[in-house]
């Protein structure tokens, strides 16, 4: 379920009477594309509100003349997919700035300068957006608008998507410890040797390679052995 912190109220108006549940805005924009989404995952509570910022909950006898029903899942489809968004002004801005910090992230884990071939510093990609006025939506995910925010950032910026193959090889001692780290990185290939050792073969942006070492480090305490491989 949805946690609170992060839900807006989801208002619907019928015969002067507000109807109001709990959900998380951008799955109710998933949930209004495919409504097979399960309620689980779009709702933070299983209740109707008449205020749900009161806490005050609707009244049966209203649920009932306005919907013909009491059942909770069919009036909250019936507000999912009519019902308004209200946010406060600090849900606007918190939802803005998370998915303006998920748009960076991505952009700096998966496109690269091609002057240099290195990833661009997250603050040079904050500059980049300032200077072209890009605006993202807090309701859309932020994966739906990397391709327009790439647009407007090519004539600042240059990017190239890109991707690294890293070739691993961990020793016996740490093998099984390092194997659940290199399964996270979608591993396209591996290989348990003869000695207990491991080697795989990992494709990921360029960005997520300080994440991999850090992690197989760990997992290793520093024994292990990684390569960058030439295209």
């Amino acid at each position: 379920m949805v946690s609170l912190d992060d839900a807006v109220i989801l208002r619907l108006e019928k015969n002067g009477e507000r109807f109001e549940i709990f959900a998380d805005p951008v799955k109710v924009v998933e949930y209004r594309k495919s409504s097979a989404l399960p309620l689980n995952d779009v709702l933070a509570a299983f209740q109707i509100f008449k205020d749900g910022r009161k806490g005050d909950v609707q009244s049966d006898e209203l649920l009932k003349k306005n919907f013909g029903t009491t059942a909770f899942e069919a009036i909250a489809k019936e507000i999912l997919a009519k019902g308004e968004l209200h946010l406060t002004t600090e849900q606007k801005r918190k939802q803005l700035e998370e998915k303006r910090s998920r748009v960076i992230q991505y952009i700096a884990q998966n496109y690269i300068d091609p002057r240099s071939n290195a990833p661009h510093p997250i603050r040079r990609i904050e500059l980049a957006i300032e200077e072209a006025k890009v605006h993202i939506d807090p309701m859309k995910s932020a994966e739906s608008q990397v391709e327009d925010v790439l647009k407007k950032l090519r004539p600042i910026i240059p990017l190239k998507f890109e991707i690294v193959h890293i070739a691993i090889k961990v020793p016996a001692a740490h093998a099984h410890q390092a194997y659940g780290v290199i399964k996270e990185f979608n591993p396209k290939k591996e290989e348990w040797l003869n000695d207990g050792s491991l080697v795989a073969l990992v494709e990921i942006p360029p960005g997520m390679q300080p994440v991999l070492f850090d992690k197989l480090n760990k997992a290793t305490h520093g024994d292990v052995q990684t390569k960058v491989l030439e295209k």
